[in-house]
């Protein structure tokens, strides 16, 4: 019991921060405040745009920002990822909101901090290296998409309608607007859009969202520009920590809300930092802290009103690309929005919700890479499939189901291309003897053959039909040291083949069975059949004599009018 107390508690402590990361801290701490207060300006109108997008407001968006993005910063497991409120869980958030109202979004980010924490705790991190490409190209497009189709009613002025569904909720936005036009907000969203687009192209490091809304804001107030409706009042900084919001009695219709918030965080965090250790050399983050990270983040975030955090790759990128060296710098931004929280709130308070829609729209658009998808379509037909069905499940379904069927479609698609690799050939006894031993096996009416590749239940049920349709021999020797895999699948049809092949008076001989193979045939009962008297053939040569036992005990061989002698050569043939 201390045992495994102890292992236990060396787990969690393996988890927390150490030595290493305050080294990091100190080695350019001046870069890495410079990069934090970078990302800070580059996070603010996105940290209000998606708390506003979720439905909770632009108050839960500085929240999560400042307490997510701190303990995340401390706690995660890269030195460069920045944490956050990001439009991907703001496209789930949406529909929580609407069935479960704003409490339902905090239990549920508290259950998901509980999940991801657990997740770490059973080092669960590594499993991200199994989703495959065109499921993370396909996400992110299909995120892309609601992403923009979210902003459509604040970017054209008009009361966001009712529903969880996000295009038909854009569809009425539109009908609305057609019929009382609000052409000043509809600018000023394009006009924020267009800055940060073609802003980025000019002169890339510098934060143009920030000074289109600014520039939007300053316009709107001087105009008097009552169409653009501001974000309104917000707090001058934290709310007290509360747990106030949980409902103890609604945790289990909860639930499966909070698996899809926690997977979706899980996912979207560690994608992030892959995509910074990427960007960078020597950087490596721990896919288990991050988990672990994250999880405190989102337990934490509730408490002030904030909505569930992940790793926001935009932010992040942000991050590397003004040199960012260490955790610092995540830490800074996290603490420059809660300076703007406390002694800002009035200025951002005057922002219009147009010019956030703007932002978010840029960001939206910026997400699509054309260079990736377009390589990705043309790389094989499979993964352009796993790409277009993975988008319009994340359209049309939710972002938790368009991954596990871009990942179903992506296994199905695996296994039928490893089941094509299974290969069933008559061949000769050895490579240097390939027509005096072939005919002399197949004069006594002895034929061999080779199994390649994985016998299992994708590739069994061709194998027993090619098995099964042998003909005019009395002696079939399988030679398996080739089989890569065996499922209990295979092993099942090699028994029946086997025993239908024994019907009809034809012996079946193994040699070459692996030790992990002979425990999946004697788990059902097919390695009794494979091995003649009892005795298992290690070699194909000891198959061969042992057929040539068998024939000549049976009286067969010898009545052959075209005997020939038995031949030695190709002993340690398998």
């Amino acid at each position: 019991m201390t045992t495994a107390f102890g292992r236990a508690w060396a787990g969690i402590v393996s988890l927390l921060p150490g030595p290493a990361d305050l080294a990091e801290v100190r080695r350019d701490p001046r870069r890495d405040l410079l990069a934090g207060l970078t990302v800070a300006i580059v996070a603010l109108p996105l940290a209000l745009g998606f708390g506003v997008s979720s439905g909770l407001g632009a108050a839960a968006g500085l929240a999560t920002a400042v307490v997510a993005g701190a303990l995340a910063a401390v706690f995660g497991g890269s030195n460069l990822q920045v944490s956050g409120p990001t439009g991907a869980m703001t496209v789930v958030l949406v529909p929580i909101v609407g069935r479960y109202g704003p409490t339902g979004v905090l239990t549920v980010g508290l259950m998901a901090g509980v999940m991801l924490v657990g997740l770490a705790l059973l080092r669960a991190g590594k499993y991200m290296q199994y989703v495959p490409a065109p499921v993370v190209e396909g996400f992110t497009l299909g995120i892309a998409c609601v992403i923009g189709l979210q902003q459509i009613p604040n970017a054209l002025g008009v009361p966001k309608p009712e529903g969880d569904r996000v295009l038909a909720v854009t569809w009425r936005a539109v009908e609305e607007f057609a019929k009382n036009p609000n052409w000043t907000a509809a600018g000023l969203a394009v006009a924020v859009a267009a800055v940060m687009l073609l802003g980025a192209r000019w002169r890339p490091t510098v934060p143009f969202s920030i000074v289109a809304v600014i520039a939007a804001t300053v316009v709107a107030q001087l105009a008097h520009l009552d169409a653009a409706k501001p974000i309104g009042d917000l707090p001058a900084g934290l709310p007290v920590p509360s747990l106030s919001f949980l409902d103890l009695g609604s945790l289990g219709t909860l639930l499966a809300p909070a698996v899809a918030v926690a997977a979706l965080a899980a996912l979207e965090s560690l994608l992030s930092a892959s995509v910074a250790d990427g960007m960078t050399v020597g950087q490596r983050h721990d896919p288990d802290r991050e988990l672990f990270g994250q999880g405190l983040a989102n337990i934490a975030a509730p408490l002030f009103g904030g909505v569930p955090a992940t790793g926001a790759i935009a932010r992040t990128a942000v991050n590397v690309r003004t040199g960012a060296g260490s955790r610092l710098a995540a830490l800074t931004h996290a603490a420059v929005l809660a300076v703007i929280v406390f002694a800002a709130a009035p200025v951002v308070s005057k922002i219009p919700l147009a010019a956030l829609a703007g932002v978010l729209l840029a960001t939206a658009i910026r997400m699509v890479e054309v260079g990736s998808l377009r390589a990705m379509a043309k790389a094989t037909r499979s993964d352009a499939l796993i790409l277009v069905l993975t988008a319009v499940a994340t359209l049309a379904l939710d972002l938790v189901y368009a991954v596990i069927i871009g990942l179903a479609v992506a296994g199905a698609l695996a296994l039928r291309a490893v089941a094509k690799q299974a290969r069933f050939d008559q061949v000769p006894l050895d490579q240097g003897d390939h027509s005096a031993e072939q005919h002399a096996l197949l004069a006594e009416h002895i034929v061999a053959y080779r199994i390649d590749g994985p016998l299992f239940f994708a590739a069994a049920h061709r194998f027993l039909l090619e098995l099964t349709e042998v003909a005019d021999v009395r002696v079939v020797v399988l030679r398996m040291s080739r089989v890569s895999t065996m499922d209990a699948t295979g092993a099942l049809v090699l028994k029946d083949a086997v025993e239908k092949l024994q019907r009809r008076g034809i012996l079946v001989l193994a040699s070459g069975i692996r030790p992990g193979q002979r425990q999946v045939l004697a788990s059902v009962g097919a390695l009794d059949l494979l091995c003649h008297d009892g005795r298992e053939c290690a070699t194909t040569p000891d198959a061969i004599r042992a057929a040539r036992d068998h024939l000549e005990t049976a009286g067969v061989l010898s009545a052959l009018p075209d005997h020939q002698p038995r031949t030695s050569g190709g002993e340690a043939q398998r």
